[in-house]
Formats: C-alpha cells, sequence, structure tokens
C-alpha cells in the first residue's frame, strides 16, 4: 500500500470505491499487513481476524461492482473498542477475569450493528485499559498501548487503542467509548478528532454499568470522517431505552455544507474551567484556536464559568459503576483485576447513597449552569487536556506542573473532559497545535462543547477551525 493510500480519509475512500480506482479489497489487504508491522510497536490491537475482515472486504467490492453499495461507508475499514460486543469474536474489556470461550459471542452493540448494515469493513478490536476505568490504555490481559508521536509516551485512554489506531494509519475510524473523557482524551493525545455525542445520541447494549456518564461515539483524522461514522452509528435501537430518535438530518452532509466563516457564531472561551491549570505550550496553542476563531469572524468572550472543581460527583457515579462490575466477580477473578483499579475502588468505597443523590443533584445542576450558558453561546471552547501525552505505563504522570495533580486518580489531571459527561453534552476534541516536551513533539488538542442536542454546531465550527489550522498529523510527519 503506498502512504497516500494508508492515510486516506473514510470519504476519499468511499469516492474511490465509487469510481473504481481502489476496491475494498486491496484497501483491507494492505491495512492488515500494515497493521502487522506497525503495531509491534504500538499495542493498539487485540483481536485481528483476517478471515472475516477480507470476507467483509469481497462482499463489499461485489457490491460495488453491482452498483448496489450500501452506503458511504460500505467497504470502509473500521475497528471496535473492546468494550463493545462485536458478534463472532470475543469481548474481553481488557480483562483476565472474562475467557474467550465463556460466550458464543453471537450479539453485535448498536454501533457494530449499524456498521455492519452499512457494509462496513471491520478490522479488529482494538485496546481498553480493564473495564475502561481510566485514562490511559494498559490493562493485565494486553499490556501498555503506545503514542504513535513518541512510543515512550502513553495513547490515552480508555480508548487508547482506537486513537494509536486511527494515528498511525492503521485504518481510518474507530468507535470508542467516552464516560469521563475515554474518547476526547486519547484523541488529543494522538493528534486525531473524538467526538462524544449528546447522551442517547449513540444507543448502548449491554448498559453500562457508568450508564449516568457513559457516551458512545466516533473517532477520525478529520471532522468529516467523524461526521459520516456517527452518521451510521448515531441511529436509534429498540435495545436502549434511553437511546435518541434518529437525526433529522446528516451529519456529514452538515459539516460538508457549512459555511467557512463562523460570522454570527457565539463562542465561550474558558482556558481553566475557574479550577484547572495548563502547560504553558497547551495554553498558548488553546489561545492561538481562540484568534483563529476570532479570524472567521466569531464572536469569542473569555468567560468565568466559577466553577469548583465537580470530581467529588464524578467519582461517586464512576466508582459505583467500578465496584458493581468488579463485585461481581468470584474471588478468584478479582485477584486478577487491575491493582490500580482495586485501589482506586478501596479509596473511594465509603460512598453512601446520600451521597450518589448528592452527586445527581451538582450533576443536574451543572447541566442547568450550561444550559443558561447555551442561552448566550453556541459552543463553549476549552483546552482537551491541560498537557501533551503522559509517559506511558503510568495512571497519574509524575512531576506534573501542578501540586493538583499529585493525587492517585486519572480524574487529577484530565480536568475538561468529565464534566462534561456529567451534563451529557456533546464535546468534540480536535488537534491544536504542537508542543516540545522533553525532547519529544507531541500534539495538543482543543475542546468544543455545545448544547445538549446541538451536535450538528459542535462539529461545524469544530470543522471550520480544523480548516482554517490545517494541523499536520502524522501523516505529514513521517510515522511509518
Amino acid at each position: 500500500m503506498t502512504d497516500s493510500v494508508r492515510w486516506m480519509s473514510a470519504t476519499d475512500l468511499a469516492s474511490a470505491y465509487a469510481d473504481g480506482t481502489l476496491s475494498p479489497v486491496t484497501v483491507a489487504d494492505e491495512l492488515l499487513a500494515t497493521i502487522g508491522d506497525v503495531d509491534r510497536r504500538l499495542n493498539a490491537f487485540c483481536l485481528i481476524d483476517a478471515d472475516t475482515t477480507m470476507a467483509a472486504a469481497r462482499a463489499s467490492q461485489a457490491r460495488h461492482r453491482t452498483g448496489k453499495a450500501l452506503g458511504p461507508l460500505d467497504g470502509v475499514p473500521v475497528t471496535i473498542k473492546d468494550l463493545l460486543l462485536t458478534a463472532g469474536w470475543p469481548t474481553l474489556r481488557g480483562s483476565l477475569s472474562i475467557a474467550p470461550d465463556s460466550s458464543e459471542w453471537t450479539e453485535d452493540a448498536p454501533a457494530v450493528a449499524r456498521l455492519r448494515e452499512a457494509g462496513a469493513v471491520l478490522l479488529g478490536k482494538v485496546t481498553t485499559p480493564e473495564f475502561g476505568w481510566k485514562g490511559v490504555t494498559d490493562s493485565p490481559r494486553t499490556g501498555i498501548t503506545r503514542n504513535p508521536w513518541d512510543t515512550d509516551r502513553a495513547a490515552g485512554g480508555s480508548s487508547g487503542g482506537g486513537a494509536a489506531a486511527v494515528a498511525a494509519g492503521l485504518g481510518p475510524l474507530s468507535v470508542g467509548t467516552d464516560g469521563g473523557g475515554s474518547i476526547r482524551i486519547p484523541a488529543a493525545f494522538c493528534g486525531i478528532v473524538g467526538f462524544k455525542p449528546t447522551l442517547g445520541r449513540v444507543p448502548m447494549y449491554p448498559a453500562s454499568p457508568f450508564a449516568p456518564v457513559a457516551h458512545v461515539g466516533p473517532m477520525a483524522r478529520t471532522v468529516a470522517d467523524v461526521a459520516a461514522l456517527l452518521d451510521v452509528i448515531g441511529r436509534p435501537d429498540p435495545r436502549d431505552w434511553a437511546a435518541l430518535p434518529a437525526p433529522t438530518e446528516s451529519f456529514a452532509a452538515a459539516v460538508a455544507g457549512a459555511p467557512t466563516s463562523l460570522a454570527g457564531i457565539r463562542v465561550a472561551y474558558s482556558p481553566d474551567l475557574s479550577f484547572a491549570a495548563n502547560d504553558p505550550a497547551v495554553q498558548s496553542n488553546t489561545d492561538a484556536c481562540a484568534e483563529v476563531l476570532r479570524g472567521l469572524g466569531a464572536v469569542v468572550d473569555k468567560v468565568d464559568l466559577g466553577w469548583d472543581d465537580p470530581v467529588w460527583a464524578y467519582h461517586v457515579i464512576w466508582f459505583a459503576g467500578a465496584a458493581k462490575v468488579v463485585g461481581a466477580l468470584d474471588p478468584p477473578a478479582r485477584e486478577r483485576v487491575d491493582p490500580g483499579l482495586l485501589a482506586a475502588l478501596e479509596r473511594h468505597r465509603d460512598f453512601s447513597a446520600a451521597d450518589y443523590v448528592d452527586a445527581t443533584a451538582l450533576r443536574m445542576d451543572l447541566g442547568r449552569q450550561m444550559g443558561v450558558l447555551h442561552q448566550d453561546y453556541d459552543v463553549l471552547l476549552t483546552p482537551a487536556m491541560p498537557t501533551p501525552a503522559i509517559e506511558a505505563g503510568v495512571d497519574v504522570p509524575r512531576g506534573s506542573a501542578s501540586p493538583d495533580w499529585a493525587s492517585q486518580d486519572w480524574t487529577s489531571w484530565t480536568p475538561y473532559t468529565y464534566p462534561f459527561n456529567l451534563t451529557g453534552q456533546p464535546a468534540v476534541t480536535v488537534p491544536s497545535g504542537l508542543a516540545a516536551d522533553d525532547g519529544a513533539v507531541l500534539p495538543t488538542g482543543v475542546q468544543f462543547v455545545g448544547a445538549r442536542h446541538a451536535d450538528t454546531t459542535v462539529l461545524q465550527v469544530a470543522a471550520a477551525y480544523e480548516a482554517a489550522a490545517a494541523f499536520e498529523g502524522l501523516d505529514q510527519r513521517g510515522m511509518r
């Protein structure tokens, strides 16, 4: 495969299939070969089934040849996070407590079912920390997933396998989950686009133990590809009682048809959510983003949200779900669980039902505050992460810039993500530039947050910024 094909977007692949200049079989075959070479350095994949992948590619090729393609993603390669059920493949969730033969694995999660219906080619399953519990991707089952920009750095988590694969050109699309930043953290660390849609936009089944904050969403190298993937996976499924109705418009068409000017768009800019602190390069790149938006015609106002860190409420909801998962294991299986998760559960084991009610009340009040903010502003701009990618193999960065990040919890260094899981709003991470960090050159990201159900607005603003900023990804910087 030529590098130009390996790094093609999903939308460009679809056009090449339609005009016959490329075939799904060629692309799938060459991508599998590239994965075999490159992934030895990254450890992004936990399952590859070449026979199944190539069978899907051949079926897609036959449809394209007869003019019966199922849609824009027919034949486009996609990876699936190993928290989502995928019929025919085990879903082991990064855990030694789940055996590959413990189930017949006959069901697809809603997002996977929609992809099959659309003719997408599933390349394999990508890594997650155990049960998706933290902001980096390493687990007792699969080990450490590394960042394509610098393999001594973390890919982020918990959708780190998908982010690393997309950033490294090992497939243009990935489906991840986000319960506290798990799409946006690795997207920022790996220099790609990651979108957490409005809660319920992408159905979830089985129900997540982190259901009040758990989202499913798309990851890609461009906003247009994220929108195209959301068009497919963002459809209702009867197994999720909280799923939203079908969207009334195509997200991909809205992004493609959006004006490049942001005249009339109102942006609230919070560089710190009133409680965080940033690496200087992150701050500089985020300030530069605000200037780009102004140059596109948007009104950008710096705002002080007056927030105290809502992490205590997030911990109550998050670790209640984690305790339920681990508590269901028998004692021998529990002994094989990630020691970091067990230690975190021990730190957060004294929550009461009243604490849960209080956490839910704060969650609702944050949602109210954001609803009021969005009466005046279309989007909120923040950094995506306060630092570039942290070192691989640790849950919390060593020697971080702020003493507040000395906590043992992964939430201590992800201040910009989990608040918007509490509110259920759409939030997208887009690359904002590069940072020199201890001899490495690493990407940084910005986050655009919109009102609930304003997914289209968020994507359109992100696409306009992406086009104006013209970030250079790894395909232009030598990743092979």
